[in-house]
């Protein structure tokens, strides 16, 4: 595995993982990405949910589909398109260097998490949140 693949699970899959941070668990997703597949965000706030610790808010809820995975991208263009099918609804530009994408699959009804490991805000079309929106919420 890449560096920053490695780098990037540890940010923001392992923290609050079930099996913990050691990455030694990690197995590749099945459905794309370079994410792992046997991660699932372990850490549980009543009344919140289970949350991935490594994401900031806005990003880190799962909701009640428990079995939420982020999706790992090394490029914009390494990635499933976005269409009518695969619909991002927030973009955000993490420490200027990861692209975090918050979206949903309505055939499927499930909610998806991208992270770009680049900039590449730009490319996306949706509504773009900003470090004063994560600030406000909840």
């Amino acid at each position: 595995m890449k560096k920053e693949f490695k780098i990037a699970v540890e940010k923001f899959q392992c923290p609050g993982c079930i099996s913990g941070c050691d990455i030694s668990c990690f197995e590749p997703n099945v459905n794309g990405g370079i994410g792992c597949g046997k991660h699932l965000a372990g850490t549980l706030l009543l009344g919140i949910g289970h949350l991935f610790l490594g994401m900031p808010k806005g990003f880190n809820r799962c909701g009640e589909f428990k079995d939420l995975k982020p999706y790992i991208y090394e490029t914009f263009e390494s990635s499933p398109k976005y269409d009518m099918w695969n619909i991002p609804n927030w973009k955000y530009l993490l420490e200027g260097k990861y692209t975090l994408v918050r979206g949903y699959m309505p055939r499927r009804n499930e909610p998806y998490i991208d992270i770009f490991l680049e900039n590449c805000i730009d490319k996306i079309n949706c509504l773009e949140i900003f470090q004063e929106d994560i600030d406000a919420m909840d």
